[in-house]
């Protein structure tokens, strides 16, 4: 079934997990066309064929600016300039920054930050030309709150909410839009390693978001008139 994005092109990263895929397969049944990024081509590659025709799969790790390079050029090449760019990929570390090295720090700076800041740059001067365009950012409760052992993550998502906030005023009347998403602690993998339910002051898996309610309202905020723009959504659980 086809909704309010039928005929429209969209960029994800992060798809091939957790709540990128549950976006690229949103957007999909919504009607978008949807070019799939995550590193892991092998999965990646089974993820868009699950979705259909709709969906092609490019293997691209955001934190390699020669690979996004090499992503921007496909994906122009195959649906031209997107009409909706989803940032999610994403990295998570927990560790207090007295034993955080600089080679972990920089990791997730070239992950949770520059990702989104390539992507963003490769395709904003032709979206603004075209008039059209949105530009839609998966930030985290972290983006706005600080916990213990989370400082090279918080850095990253402040980081990425002030370079929403800047982008939004940049883009006022050229007919781009930009939204940030920021949920509370999703239930995805990344958190297979970490047991939150055995961990003092962490959500239990059970009552996290789910990576479709995420989804859902990407595909809400996507799907509002031309005119209308969603600053910004925070979602947790209720």
């Amino acid at each position: 079934m086809s909704g309010a994005l039928a005929g429209r092109t969209a960029v994800v990263t992060g798809a091939s997990r957790g709540i990128g895929r549950a976006i690229a397969r949103g957007l999909a049944a919504d009607g978008a066309r949807v070019a799939m990024l995550a590193r892991g081509a092998d999965r990646l590659q089974a993820e868009a064929r699950a979705i259909g025709d709709l969906a092609m799969a490019l293997p691209c790790d955001v934190s390699d600016d020669t690979a996004v390079h090499r992503a921007v050029t496909d994906i122009e090449r195959e649906l031209g300039v997107p009409h909706l760019l989803v940032s999610s990929a994403g990295v998570f570390r927990l560790e207090p920054v007295a034993t955080t090295t600089e080679a972990a720090f920089t990791t997730l700076l070239e992950t949770n930050l520059l990702g989104p800041f390539r992507f963003m740059r490769a395709f904003l001067p032709r979206m603004t030309a075209r008039g059209d365009g949105h530009v839609i950012t998966i930030g985290s409760i972290a983006d706005r709150a600080t916990f213990a052992g989370n400082g090279a993550y918080a850095a990253s998502k402040f980081g990425l909410r002030a370079l929403h906030q800047v982008l939004r005023e940049e883009l006022r009347g050229t007919g781009v839009r930009a939204t940030l998403v920021s949920p509370g602690p999703v239930d995805t993998a990344l958190w297979d390693d970490m047991d939150p339910d055995t961990r003092p002051g962490f959500t239990p898996r059970a009552r996290m978001l789910s990576p479709d309610a995420v989804a859902a309202a990407v595909v809400w905020a996507a799907g509002q008139p031309a005119t209308v723009n969603i600053d910004e959504l925070r979602l947790s659980r209720s």
